[in-house]
């Protein structure tokens, strides 16, 4: 399993999906996960340091786990089946370990209110990962031919705005804002 950190949520300009984007400190590969919005939320409002009036439902996970005398270990995005993301909340309950399955939004939403451990099984991050020199050099559509969702949607979709932007003649934007100008 490979040890990783919450890099960004991002949002996609294609849809009101949002994407959390793991990474592996190690190797500086990439996991990007799109999440829902509300997921999206549960996460950074943590990670901000913002309050809220009433629990969320990721603190209301917490506190039954924690009342029913359990403590979670970690969590692990362990597979990728047809461009779905799952994972894993390993809970220890009375010295036997428990394992929960869980979306990757939930189970990251978990984690950063418990302070525990992300991993990602190794196969899924060969599978997914991409690094940004691959970006760069435009090889990430070799190495990761979609970048799969937890939600089911399909990261193909993102190629359109990047074949949009690549278009754009912005030569053309700084001569119009010269004549602006005049």
């Amino acid at each position: 399993m490979i040890k990783v950190l919450i890099d960004s949520i991002r949002v996609s300009l294609m849809s009101q999906l949002r994407v959390v984007v793991l990474k592996d400190p190690l190797s500086g590969r990439f996991l990007p996960i799109f999440i829902g919005p509300c997921e999206a939320e549960a996460i950074a409002v943590k990670l901000q340091g913002m309050n809220v009036e009433r629990p969320l439902t990721h603190d209301l996970l917490k506190s039954v786990i924690a009342e029913l005398g359990g403590h979670v270990q970690h969590i692990v995005v362990n597979d990728l089946r047809q461009d779905t993301f799952y994972a894993q909340i390993v809970v220890d309950l009375n010295g036997e370990e428990r394992i929960i399955d869980s979306r990757p939004s939930d189970a990251i939403a978990l984690s950063v209110r418990l302070d525990v451990p992300i991993y990602v099984e190794e196969s899924v991050m060969d599978r997914a990962g991409i690094t940004p020199d691959e970006e760069i050099e435009g090889e990430a559509s070799q190495a990761a031919p979609s970048q799969p969702s937890d939600e089911g949607e399909p990261a193909d979709r993102l190629g359109l705005f990047e074949d949009f932007v690549e278009s754009l003649d912005l030569d053309d934007l700084s001569d119009e804002e010269d004549e602006d100008k005049d």
